[in-house]
């Protein structure tokens, strides 16, 4: 069984006893959160399709870690001729997210 579900403004196919990392979330480790903008679920070949959510479809989920940081990202500009050239980077912040369960009303 899996959903797709939008979270902080992306979507993510979610599975229950996974783990994802989304956009920061305001939301402390150790806590509860749930998502009702549910999508789409699939329950083994039963398809159902929100519009645009599903009526009382909730994922349910636990925060691992709120301070994860991704990949660092490496911007670089340099224009031809003129010696300039510039580096810069930084890494987002992501929320760690266990999913703990998928519930269908």
């Amino acid at each position: 069984m899996y959903a797709i579900v939008d979270i902080a403004g992306q979507q993510f196919k979610v599975e229950a006893d996974k783990e994802i990392f989304t956009n920061r979330l305001a939301a402390e480790k150790g806590a509860q959160v749930d998502f009702d903008k549910v999508l789409l679920i699939d329950n083994d070949g039963d398809i159902k399709v929100g519009a645009p959510y599903i009526e009382g479809a909730k994922v349910k989920a636990t925060v691992l870690d709120d301070t994860c940081k991704a990949d660092k990202v490496l911007i670089f500009k340099k224009k031809r001729r003129k010696g300039y050239q510039t580096l810069n980077g930084h890494r987002q912040y992501l929320t760690k997210l266990q999913i703990n369960a998928i519930e269908i009303a």
